[in-house]
Formats: structure tokens, sequence, C-alpha cells
């Protein structure tokens, strides 16, 4: 506290160090020296504290002046101070005696107090025990008298007591029964308790059995009163659980035996439906005065309704469940799973229509949480009836992915059997004859699953090797229902190449099954969205409402599947211009043609012009109805470019051989000017040489016309207008030798 108070002088703004660290309790020299060595040198530490101890020294010394005569006059005040204190010491303790005496009165005062009350408080516990068994004595002598005397009336009378009466007589017995139950629990051990108890027995032994048989006899006779008295004792005697057993086991398991049978169930076609019927018949036409008079029913008066009571609850469901698991064991076989989902969804149905039976909210739930309803649902063995149409789904999908890609079936919008399984697949887990709403979860996963396993095939298919099969051995690889459109896009169909054995050990996969994988997976990306639309009538179904997060899954899902796309298209790219430049590098052939063979000067394109060209004429007739146009398109830009690159390279190198032989051919005739040697034809026109530089020009205008008769523009394909450039070159250069 001092410390905190003590005001310290304050030093100049551009100390190192803050004054206030040394009133701190926790200072440490160490750590204070350690920490201003972060900011400062130890040189400019040590002049700082030498100017703030100069100034302290300073301040202490102006304080010491400051109170000089204090300082000066304290000893001179003190002067007879122990005298006065030696005065004061004999009266303190003379005072202090006296204190010490009355507090040892008080104490043995207040302990003879204490010691009165507990004895008064035991006399009381004694006599509260002597009066509870009091009051239990005169209990049970009261209610032997109340019964004596009305045995005494019964034998005196010709006709008895009518039930109302003995209602009436009950309930007072009850009454009185249920204070003679509180006091007995409060004499517990008492020695004159235990004599008690053998007449407290036959009481209860007797009241119980007279309480069941007015109970049967208000059912039978449907006496309202009755019951109501009756029902009215029991909860006085806080033994309502009792009634609801009595009433389970008396009215409604005779009924519940009667309905529930096996062998009725099995032999008529809606056999569990019209036992559920009957069933839930039960309660209108049995309880109804049970219900009236508990306020079960609409129409009970508040004021006559006797509370505590459920029947539905804890008399009717749980015999039902009983009767249904002991007599009727194959319900909740999922052996058959179609057969599992038809019985379970019946039951589901009876009991939400049981539920609205019992006639309130707070009725419903004692009904959910009861032990009965819980043993119930848990004999459904939904795990046991998934993995069985696990293994369906997951094993005809499974089956499809096979080696031979096998076409869709016919109507199908897909065109491979795979793809084709995959949505019926996904169809089938949210269908009504499989869905069940506590498997939505587990039928979500496997969608998801399904999806990805989709997308995995996918890009296995996507790096197979092509085939190079011909065309009868093709149409024998692929199913009747497409063979006119089973030709390959690769060449080796139509030259007959056969296959190394290397790749026949390999799966393999023709050009129109590439092309049917692509549309697949196209058309498969688009209808995506219809599985969110398929799948959130069920998910409200069942109170899930985060639709976004199933929107993003799914949109994951097509993310991964368009991840393959561009694999895929890399691939019939690479096809189909492999399969037209098998025919355009024929253009090699083009001097062969026309050296020394005094052919015509050429007027029209060659023919291996029109047969690169077949490819992509195929691609756009034969698949137009399974594949977009701007898929079309792009895959005839890309196979275009790749082929008119290596074409360009072709030509070429043509042209550079034709210019080399050319200038050879002239070396050669000034080596040997005695010789004659004509390059030209035998009719004097057009050289060789220029011939083909014609021919070659001819082939690639007709190529340029063919591109854009596809609906494509040249300015799109790569290296084009390199290529016509050069072949233009070449065409002017033999016109202008022509001339």
């Amino acid at each position: 506290m001092e410390g905190k108070k003590m005001n310290l002088p304050r030093g100049p703004e551009n100390l190192c160090f803050d004054k206030d660290e040394f009133m701190k309790p926790d200072f440490d020299v160490d750590h204070f020296v350690s920490d201003c060595r972060k900011r400062v040198q130890l040189e400019e530490l040590r002049e700082d504290l030498e100017l703030y101890y100069k100034l302290l020294k300073t301040a202490m010394v102006e304080l010491i002046n400051k109170d000089y005569a204090d300082f000066v006059n304290l000893s001179t005040n003190l002067v007879g101070m122990d005298k006065a204190l030696n005065q004061l010491s004999v009266p303190l303790g003379q005072l202090r005696e006296e204190v010490m005496s009355l507090k040892s009165c008080v104490s043995e005062g207040i302990q003879a107090v204490d010691d009165r009350m507990t004895k008064q408080e035991d006399i009381r516990r004694k006599k509260m025990c002597v009066l509870r068994l009091i009051h239990v004595i005169q209990s049970v002598e009261k209610i032997e008298k109340i019964l004596h005397s009305q045995g005494s009336k019964e034998l005196s009378s010709l006709e008895g007591n009518s039930p109302l009466l003995t209602g009436q007589v009950l309930e007072r017995i009850a009454t009185e029964f249920n204070q003679l139950q509180f006091h007995a629990v409060q004499s517990k051990g008492m020695p004159l308790l235990d004599k008690v108890r053998p007449r407290i027995a036959g009481i209860t032994a007797m009241l119980q059995q007279s309480l069941e048989g007015l109970l049967l006899e208000g059912l039978q006779t449907s006496n309202v009163d009755i019951i109501r008295h009756c029902l009215r004792t029991y909860a006085t005697i806080d033994k309502t659980r009792d009634a609801e057993a009595l009433v389970g086991q008396v009215l409604v398991k005779p009924y519940i035996d009667e309905v529930i049978v096996e062998q009725y169930v099995q032999s008529h076609p809606n056999g569990l439906q019209a036992m559920y019927n009957r069933l839930l018949e039960f309660v209108p036409h049995h309880c109804r005065l049970l219900r009236e008079v508990t306020g079960g029913a609409i129409s009970s008066e508040k004021a006559d309704i006797v509370p505590g009571y459920d029947f539905l609850v804890n008399s009717v469901w749980p015999e039902i469940v009983r009767g249904l698991e002991e007599k009727l064991p194959s319900l909740f076989n999922p052996g058959n799973p179609d057969v599992f989902h038809e019985k379970y969804t019946t039951s589901m149905d009876f009991v939400r229509k049981f539920e609205r039976q019992c006639g309130s909210q707070a009725s419903v739930k004692r009904l959910r949480s009861h032990p009965s309803y819980q043993s119930f649902n848990n004999k459904w063995n939904l795990p046991v009836y998934f993995q069985i149409r696990f293994r369906e789904i997951a094993g005809a999908f499974e089956e499809a992915l096979s080696d031979t890609l096998e076409e869709a079936p016919a109507g199908s919008s897909y065109c491979l059997l795979a793809t084709h399984m995959v949505w019926m697949s996904l169809l089938k887990c949210w269908s009504d004859q499989m869905f069940l709403p506590l498997l939505a979860h587990r039928l979500w996963k496997l969608s998801l699953q399904i999806l990805a396993r989709y997308s995995v095939f996918i890009g296995e298919v996507s790096v197979r090797p092509i085939s190079c099969e011909n065309m009868k051995e093709s149409k024998k690889s692929v199913p009747v229902g497409r063979r006119e459109s089973s030709v390959s896009l690769s060449p080796g169909e139509d030259q007959g190449n056969g296959s190394s054995p290397e790749s026949q050990t390999l799966p393999s996969i023709s050009s129109t099954q590439l092309v049917y994988v692509a549309a697949d997976l196209d058309k498969l990306q688009d209808q995506i969205p219809d599985i969110l639309e398929m799948i959130k009538p069920k998910l409200e179904m069942i109170g899930f409402k985060n639709v976004s997060c199933i929107a993003g899954a799914l949109e994951d899902s097509k993310t991964s599947l368009s991840a393959c796309v561009p694999t895929l298209n890399n691939r019939i790219i690479q096809d189909l211009s492999e399969s037209s430049f098998a025919y355009l590098k024929s253009a090699l052939e083009v001097p062969r043609l026309y050296r020394r063979t005094n052919k015509e000067v050429p007027t029209k394109a060659s023919p291996y012009v029109d047969s690169a060209l077949k490819p992509f004429y195929r691609l756009q007739n034969e698949y137009k109805d399974i594949l977009k146009q701007p898929m079309i398109h792009q895959w005839l830009e890309g196979a275009l470019s790749e082929s008119t690159q290596k074409y360009y390279e072709t030509v070429s190198d043509v042209l550079s051989s034709v210019k080399k032989m050319e200038e050879s051919l002239k070396r050669l005739k000034q080596a040997r000017r005695n010789v004659t040697s004509n390059p030209v034809g035998t009719n004097g026109g057009m050289s060789d040489d220029n011939k083909i530089r014609l021919q070659l020009a001819l082939d690639v205008e007709y190529f340029g016309e063919q591109i854009r008769k596809m609906g494509l523009e040249t300015s799109s394909i790569k290296s084009f207008s390199a290529l016509t450039e050069l072949v233009l070159t070449a065409k002017d250069q033999a016109t202008a030798e022509q001339s």
C-alpha cells in the first residue's frame, strides 16, 4: 500500500526506462536490465540511471528539509509515553478478567439451552412416531370397520349394494388407504408396524381385488360412472400403472391374439394391411369409454376427466408390439428386400395412423419414448436391408463396367450400358420401391459413390489403347443396336491391319466407343441437376433443409466428371488426326506419279484428300444425333489443326525435294552439254516438277474447300494459312515457268 501511495520524482522524457518499474512488487534487477538492453546499450542505461539517481537524491534532500522540524521534534513528543502506557495496563487487565468471566457464564447457559433443546427434539420425534403409529392403527381399524360394515350390509340385503355404491365405498377406502400408506412409510422400522403389516397386506389385496373386479365390471357393462370411480381410486392409491396393465391383459391382449395371425397375413395378398386396419379399429370400438373418462377423446368434459392415464400408450401399444414380435416374427425378416420394403412402409404407415389416434402431442411424445416403441423400431434391421440393396446395385453396376463396353438397351437415352446403369442405379436409390427415410444418409453416400466410381471408370477408359480392327471384327465387338454406325474412325479398319499380340492382351477401345463415352459423359453432366430435383422431396420428408450442401456435393461430382473431358477430347482429336493424316501423308507419293510418267497437267485434287476427310464427315453425319454441335466443331478444329500441321510439314518436304531435284537436274545439264537432257514432258509442255507443284496446290485448295463445307473457318485451323501460302507460292512458280 505504501509503495503504491509513494510518488517518485518525474525524470526527463528521454529516459530509456519507466520510473514506475522500481515500485512494482515483483521488480527484478536482472529482468529490468535485460529488458532495457533490448532498446539501448548498457552505457546509455548507466548514464540514465546515474541521472535519475541524482534526481532521487535531490528529491530526498528536499523532502527532509521540508519536514525537518517534525524529524527534530519526533523524540521530544515521545517523552513520558512509557509511563502513560503503564498506567493503562492495570485497568485493561481487570477489564479482561471480567470479560472472560462473563463469557464463561454465557457459554454455560448456551450449553444448558442446547441440551434441553436436543432432549425436546428427541421427544418431539418420538411423539411424531407414536402419532404416526396411532394413525396407522386408526386407519387399519377404520378400513376394517368399513369392510366389516359393508360385508354385514351385503349379507343382510337380498339384492346387495349397487356397483355405484361399491365404487363410492372403495373410493373412501382408497382415500384412507392412501393415508395409511403414507404413515406406514414414515414409520418404517418400528416393531409395532411389523405386527400390523399382515393386516395392511390383507387390506391391500382385498382393495386391489375389488378394484380389478369393479373395473372389469364397468368395462363389461359400459358403465362410465363405475369406470370413473374405479380409475379415480387407482389414482388415489398411486396404482395407475396397475390399472393400465389390467386393461392390457384383459381387454387388449385377447383382441390382439385374435387379429394377429401369421397364416392370415401370408395367405392374403393384402393381409398385412388388413391386419393393421383391424388393429386400428380397436381404439375407437373398445377404448371409447376409457378415453372419454381419461380425457383422451375430443368429446370428454374436463370436469369429469380422471387425469394420469394413457391407455393407448401403456396398454394398447405394448400389447400390439408383443403380438407382432411373438406371433409374426417373419415381419422383420430382411431376406427379401422388396417384401421387406413393402412390410416396413406399411408398418410405418400404421404407426403414423396410431399416433394420430393418441389425441395430443404429449401422448405422442410419451408413445415415442416408450420402451416398446423403441423395441419395435429396433426390430427392423435396416442396415442388413441396405447391404442387400447395396450388393444388388453395386453388383449390377460393376458388371456393366466391363472391358467390352456394351451398348445401352434400346430406348435408353445413353449410348453405353455403363452410363445407362449409372442413371438407373441413381433412380433406383431414390425410387419409392427402395427409399426409406432412415436410410437417406446411406443412399446419399451410395449415390456419390456411384458417380465417383463412374468418374474413375471414365478415367481408366480414356487411357485405353484404341483398337485397330477391321470393320467385320469391329461389328462383332459392338452389339447389334448400333452396327450401322460402328465403323472405327481409325484408318486401320479400312486398311485391314491386324493388332500386335501385345495389344490384344490389353483392354482396348474402339474409336466409336470412345465417342460414345464422350457423348454419355456430356449427357450425364447435364442430368446431374435432375438428381437434386429427384432427391429434394425425399430429404424434405425427413426434415433436411440444407439443400445447398447437397447441391455442392453434386457440383463436386460434376467437376470430377468434367476433369475427364479434356483427356477424352485429346484422345478423340488425336485419333481423328491420325486417321486423317494416314491419308494426307500420301502427298509424298505425288512426285512418283509425275516423274517420267508423261501424265497430263493436273486439273483436280488427288483421291487421297477425300479419303483423309472421310473421318471428319463420318463424325459429322453418324454422330450428330448423340453429340452437340459445339463438341463436334471442337473436335474437328483440333483434329484438323493437328493433321494440317503435319500435312504442312509433308508438303514442305515434298516441295523442297522437288526443288532440290530440279536444281540437281540443271547442274547435270550444264555438266553434260553435249547430251540432250530434257526434263520436260514429251509434248514439250509443263515440266514434271511444275506438275507436282500444281497438283499439291490443287490438293490444298480442295482440302480448304471441304473444310469450309463442314461449317468451319480455315482461319481457325492452325497452320492452314501457312500451308496455303506455301502451295500458292509453288503454284505461282509453276505458272510463271509455264508462261
